[in-house]
Order: C-alpha cells, then structure tokens, then sequence
C-alpha cells in the first residue's frame, strides 16, 4: 500500500490543501492515520475516494451531498457524468487508481479503449498527458512503489512510440531539436511527449533518449548542429546539480536549450536571465514555444 501526504492528495485531486482538512472535519468520508509526529498521511483508498469526490464536486454535486452517498452511489453518479471533460476526467482518475492497485490489465484497458474511440493522438493529449502531468510529483517524491512506476510508464511508452510512429502532418519547418534526459534521469515518458508534440508540427527530431552523457550529446551537437537542445526533468536520483549541470551544458553546446518538468520548474529561479535557457513551466508554454519553431 502506497502512503500519500495531504500535497499528494492536493495535486491529484485538484482540492486545496485548506479545504481537504475542512471536509475531514465536516464529513465522514476521509479518516487520515498520523504519524507519530501527528502528520497526516493518506491510503489507497483515501486517495481514490477524493479522487472520486473531487470529480462529482467539481460537476455540480454539493459536497454534503457527496458525503451521505455510498461508495457503490458515488461510483455510478460518476458514470452518469455526461460532460466530455467529466469524461476524460474519470478515466483518468481509473488509471490513477489503476496504477496504485497495480491492476494493470485495467489500466491498459482503459487506454485501449480510448484509442480505439478516439485515436492515439487524442488518446496521448486528452488522458495520457493529463496523467503523467498529474502524478509526476509523485515521482519526484517517490509516493510511488517502483514496481508501478515500471509497469504502467512501460504501457505509456508503448502507446507514445505507436503515436509518434503514426503521425502525419503537412507542415513543415527547417529548425532540429535534440532531445535528451542527462545522466541519472530515467523518465523518457515526458520528454517522449514533447517528442510527438514536435512531429505534429512538422519539426525534425534528434532523439537520444535517457541517460545520456554530456560527451554524446556534445558530439551529437557538433555532428548535426541542431538548432535548440530539449530536456524535461522529472526526478534525478543521487547527486545531481541543477546549477552545475547548466554550466556544463550552456559551456558545452553552445546551442539555445529549453527545459520542461518538476524539476525544472523548481530550479527555473536559478536559470540567469542572461543565459541562453528557458524554461516551460506549462503546456501552453511548452505549445507556444513548438509553434515559434
């Protein structure tokens, strides 16, 4: 089983912090264990029912009507939720609980199904990207057993190469991104991403994938002279050095370099203004940046 802080539980759901303490105080659903130093911590299925609550409060459910419904209740009202974002929504919060429960035959299902309907590219944009955004801080804190981490990144990939693979786009631009993650950093999922995004939009790719030497990437650089390096961050074990790791890169490649994930985000304070990196913090500015190309 899985222990989950109440920030977990805020980025998964979308609920403030503030507010999940008031509704344990109101409402009967969220019973939170403490550790010894009287810190909240949360279950799988604490995890699963805010997940469920938070979707019906959000389509128009009061919340104290959400508290005195079952569990089989609420599972059905959040099946009869027509609305297409409600939709997509609740699939989402199927592969959360999926993933924490390691059902994950389910969890393939689900996205089967929805490639199936709709696509691999609107699978990709609509439910597996939404996905990864939301349970991205749990790897950064590692909130998730290793074993789920593998077995649902590894479907992910699967479905992402089958997206990249399959796309066509008539439009066309001159410019070449290298894509890599440094060494240390192992999760390809985001940076496999911006990998579709930029063949949607006719850009030419260089991918070197995870771990990757500065010395390769250098080497790769003065071979193919692309014209921007792409890195997304999510979570580097051991000894990695944010700051040190932008000296090396900017003193090495002398080429423009855009970064994207938690990590990133976090350390984005510490990019000087003068250096040729930027740093995306959303998807709008990872779209907008994709579009200037």
């Amino acid at each position: 089983m899985n222990v989950f802080t109440i920030k977990d539980l805020e980025n998964l759901s979308g609920i403030k912090a503030h507010t999940i303490r008031i509704w344990e105080q109101r409402y009967n659903f969220l019973k939170p264990n403490r550790t010894d130093t009287n810190i909240r911590y949360y279950s799988n299925q604490e995890l699963k029912t805010l997940l469920n609550i938070s979707l019906l409060n959000k389509y128009g459910y009061k919340i104290s009507h959400i508290n005195k419904m079952t569990e089989q209740e609420l599972r059905g009202k959040i099946l009869t939720l027509s609305d297409r974002e409600a939709q997509q929504e609740r699939l989402v919060n199927e592969l959360i609980a999926y993933m924490i429960d390691l059902e994950i035959d389910c969890f393939e299902r689900v996205l089967d199904g929805y490639i199936l309907a709709r696509g691999v590219d609107k699978a990709i944009t609509q439910i597996v990207f939404p996905f990864l955004n939301r349970i991205g801080i749990l790897w950064v804190t590692n909130h998730i057993v290793p074993a789920q981490e593998h077995l649902v990144t590894n479907i992910i990939r699967q479905k992402l190469i089958v997206g990249i693979e399959a796309t066509m786009t008539h439009r066309r631009t001159d410019k070449t991104v290298l894509l890599f993650l440094p060494e240390g950093e192992y999760h390809e999922l985001g940076l496999l991403y911006v990998y579709y995004l930029l063949k949607t939009h006719g850009v030419k790719v260089l991918y070197l994938g995870a771990d990757v030497p500065l010395r390769d990437i250098e080497y790769v650089c003065e071979k193919k002279k692309p014209d921007y390096l792409y890195s997304h961050l999510t979570g580097i074990a051991g000894s990695f050095n944010f700051e040190k790791f932008l000296v090396h890169a900017t003193q090495r490649f002398a080429r423009p370099m855009v970064l994207s994930g938690e990590l990133a985000r976090a350390n984005s304070r510490k990019i000087p203004p003068s250096s040729n990196v930027r740093c995306c913090h959303s998807m709008p500015e990872l779209l907008e940046f994709i579009t200037t190309l």
